[in-house]
């Protein structure tokens, strides 16, 4: 697992988090799922066997985060994943991991089935009686590039040249759901810090935007730590990692103030650099214009010395180089 899914993880393992995201993406930010109706799940998913001649061979996939989640007297398995770069085959992806969460939940009634007496034989062939039910699952896909530009359903990964419209009805499809972070629109929809998360992650290429968001936004001014990682991993900033070491107190970090001294800072620098430009540029039409007037090598030092406050080796090291 790389620093960004550790970082992802950490922060959205929280059950606020996790409920903010799912009623934001899914529910347009009404409050449908509880942060007390959560429970981790073991994010490992068998999705196949094959039998070798000594026996089973297992396949495992690792989700990135999965949660139960619950709604009244019934409960749904959704899971999260990050995704830096575009998966092109995240629908295959995506429907191997609900299958297999769909597989773990069968194969928990088909021990119980087979354990009871007087079953069918349908029942005991299947492993699972008629008035049976699996629980919904369902797979976010949290992407963090700049366009998505692979197939959103398993259509799209099928080819279909030639093959009869009738027969295409027949092939079932199979959707991913794609939550792009730098184009998502309403962050108002979260009630945690993954507001300012989007909101930071929409703008984070852009140094006007920023500025203006974290000085409208009072929430920056003491962002929590796990939050601050999140954006400082995805917006690819080292300057945003620098500025945590100085401005981190007590588990929140001063997003605020870190950036308006950056910035403040930035621009300092730029005004010292413009100057320098300006005094270099100065020195070089100075030794120029010495040398059109025939002074000597010795002569010219001298006055550079002299003119610009230097020290005699760079004042020397000033005049071979424009000479």
């Amino acid at each position: 697992m790389g620093q960004k899914d550790l970082v992802t993880n950490r922060c959205l393992s929280d059950n606020e988090r996790y409920s903010d995201l799912i009623n934001g993406v899914i529910f347009g930010g009404e409050q449908k799922l509880n942060s007390d109706s959560l429970q981790e799940l073991d994010s490992r998913s068998i999705v196949g066997k094959w039998l070798y001649k000594y026996g089973y061979k297992e396949r495992q996939l690792y989700r990135d985060i999965v949660k139960r989640a619950a709604f009244g007297m019934n409960f749904a398995v959704i899971g999260v994943e990050n995704q830096s770069e575009v998966h092109y085959l995240m629908p295959l992806r995506a429907m191997a991991y609900d299958l297999a969460e769909y597989d773990k939940q069968a194969s928990r009634i088909r021990k119980q089935i087979r354990k009871k007496r007087g079953i069918t034989t349908a029942e005991f062939l299947s492993g699972f009686g008629k008035n049976n039910k699996l629980h919904p699952c369902v797979t976010i896909v949290l992407f963090y590039g700049e366009e998505w530009d692979g197939s959103k359903e398993l259509h799209g990964l099928l080819d279909f040249t030639d093959i009869p419209e009738e027969l295409k009805e027949y092939v079932n499809n199979y959707k991913v759901h794609i939550v792009n972070m730098s184009k998502w629109e309403d962050a108002e929809v979260f009630k945690t810090d993954l507001k300012q998360i989007f909101k930071f992650l929409r703008c984070a290429n852009d140094k006007a935007k920023i500025k203006e968001l974290t000085e409208q936004d009072v929430a920056f001014g003491e962002l929590d730590e796990e939050a601050y990682d999140m954006i400082a991993e995805y917006a690819n900033s080292s300057m945003l990692k620098k500025i945590k070491t100085r401005y981190k107190k007590g588990g929140k970090v001063d997003m605020c103030k870190g950036l308006r001294d950056w910035m403040e800072e930035e621009r300092l620098i730029g005004v010292e650099q413009g100057i320098e430009q300006g005094i270099e540029q100065g020195i070089k039409a100075f030794v120029k214009d010495k040398i059109d007037d025939k002074l000597s090598k010795d002569r010219i030092i001298s006055k550079l010395v002299i003119s610009f406050q230097l020290e005699p080796k760079r004042a020397e090291e000033y005049y071979i180089k424009y000479r």
